[in-house]
């Protein structure tokens, strides 16, 4: 018996799930541990005997328990996703620590360098957006024959220039989609 989900192709674009399995363990539980101790804080180190003010140290227990925990998995992403994208990992851990209030991890989202692919014929490591490799100019992505700008694999017309892309000599994995084709 053949299960639905092992028969499926894996998904070129990053899902948020995908995104999410990003954040390391240490990370999670750094965040859980902060969030305890953001109770314990306005709970046990700072109680207060009026009774009526109960909801407002819930709510900043929470709420700074919340902004901790937060941090603390933003930092976990941000040391896996700067070795994702060939980047230096201290540096980047260090500006996101140093540089107060999230301003780093900001900084960081702003800055961040595109993710490599690699080429399917000699596996240099290529910006995503490259329709050819600078090594061995394998094409990567389809091109218009005329302009040479970038198309969609599903376009039968150029965006720029309106040649009929089904007329170009691009390779059988790049060909535009069409009904004779299928014929």
């Amino acid at each position: 018996m053949t299960r639905w989900w092992s028969s499926r192709q894996p998904d070129p674009v990053p899902s948020s799930d995908d995104e999410l399995r990003m954040i390391p363990g240490w990370s999670s539980a750094l965040a859980v541990a902060l969030f305890v101790a953001m109770q314990y804080v306005f709970h046990v180190v700072m109680p207060h005997h009026k009774h009526e003010l109960l909801p407002l140290r819930l709510m900043m227990g929470y709420a700074w328990g919340t902004l901790w925990a937060s941090y603390a998995l933003l930092l976990g992403y941000v040391s896996r996703d700067v070795k994702r994208r060939g980047m230096s990992p201290g540096l980047w851990m260090l500006v996101c620590v140093v540089l107060p209030g999230g301003i780093g991890a900001v900084v960081y989202f702003m800055l961040r360098q595109p993710i490599l692919s690699r080429c399917p014929n000699c596996t240099t490591a290529v910006d995503a957006n490259y329709h050819f490799c600078p090594q061995c100019q394998f094409q990567m992505a389809p091109v218009c024959g005329v302009c040479h700008r970038g198309v969609k694999i599903t376009d039968a017309y150029c965006t720029q220039c309106g040649h009929d892309l089904a007329t170009d000599g691009a390779p059988r994995r790049l060909r535009v989609y069409s009904d004779s084709d299928s014929l």
